[in-house]
């Protein structure tokens, strides 16, 4: 088995990412599928291509543990925080696994001076010689990078024999059902419990929705769904939060954030319920839920319901 350890203290890891790479049924998986088999057989350096969260580390794990390197370590390392001896850990001392870059195109000029001192030379045909198989990944379009001045060219050339281009998930809907199950159990195993059962409704929420986070965010949200439990609850949180924006674009659900917003769901829905129940008296709502008559109105102007019922 590949060696799995991480660094600390450094951007380097010999860790798995924490997502695999999950085949898919999509028209547009298939092909990548196959490429990605291909890629396996040989040592040709590749650079993924593929927004945030669309899996580039996994597919990177994916060709290693297809490839005749399988025996050997897998290496990544986040280019954005990488220092220059971080790059000469990952090429140097006869690293014979597969070396994975995440984001290249962040590492500074002197990154990249040093990054193409480090790198093992190929051969006349494209493939490397003694030394790691390089693959990379970047959510950016490295020829406009090159152009804009941010990448040497020398560089993107020696990193992009192959480009893989991978779908985003909105482009693959198809395999949403397979990835959410697989997920699910997942996270079931991980929390030790029950697989929920998804209703109808959420599936085609998950069908519908554009996930700008990819797949990190299907599956955080699948996360929040096994660990809450209660799929009314935890959907009441997520249907706000696959909703709105991310502040940062990331399209990442956090596990805390998705708790709070379930639970300001489930209290609206709790006060608007005991509303119904007293035909809309305020005071008679208040003793139902067991809360003072001045924090059921600060509750419901929280929820901007401050005008259901009188007092």
């Amino acid at each position: 088995m590949p060696t799995a350890m991480a660094i600390e203290g450094a951007s380097l890891s010999l860790a798995p990412s924490g997502m695999e790479f999950v085949e898919g049924v999509s028209a547009s998986m298939r092909p990548v599928e196959a490429v990605i088999r291909e890629l396996a057989q040989s040592d040709v350096p590749v650079l993924v291509l593929a927004e945030t969260g669309a899996g580039k580390r996994a597919t990177a794990e994916r060709i290693h543990a297809m490839s005749g390197r399988r025996e050997q370590p897998f290496r990544w390392l986040q280019c954005l925080s990488a220092e220059p001896d971080d790059l000469e850990a990952v090429c140097g001392n006869g690293f014979e696994g597969t070396l994975y870059l995440d984001e290249v195109a962040d590492l500074d000029a002197a990154g990249q001076a040093r990054l193409l001192e480090a790198l093992p030379r190929t051969n006349g045909n494209g493939t490397q010689g003694h030394g790691a198989r390089l693959i990379c990944g970047s959510a950016r379009e490295l020829e406009a990078e090159v152009k804009a001045g941010r990448l040497r060219e020398d560089l993107y050339y020696r990193i992009s024999s192959v480009c893989l281009r991978l779908p985003p998930l909105r482009q693959r809907k198809e395999d949403i059902p397979g990835l959410m199950e697989y997920f699910l159990h997942k996270h079931a195993r991980e929390f030790r419990l029950a697989v929920p059962v998804v209703s109808p409704a959420t599936q085609r929420l998950f069908q519908d929705y554009a996930w700008p986070g990819n797949l990190r965010e299907l599956e955080d949200a699948t996360r929040v769904l096994v660990a809450l439990g209660d799929e009314q609850i935890a959907m009441g949180g997520l249907r706000v939060l696959l909703r709105k924006p991310d502040a940062d674009g990331g399209g990442t659900i956090s596990l805390k954030a998705a708790a709070r917003a379930a639970s300001r769901e489930a209290e609206r829905e709790l006060i608007l319920k005991a509303l119904t129940r007293t035909r809309w008296n305020r005071r008679r709502a208040a003793e139902q839920l067991q809360i003072s008559y001045k924090a059921l109105l600060y509750k419901l102007k929280q929820i901007r319901c401050e005008g259901y019922g009188a007092s």
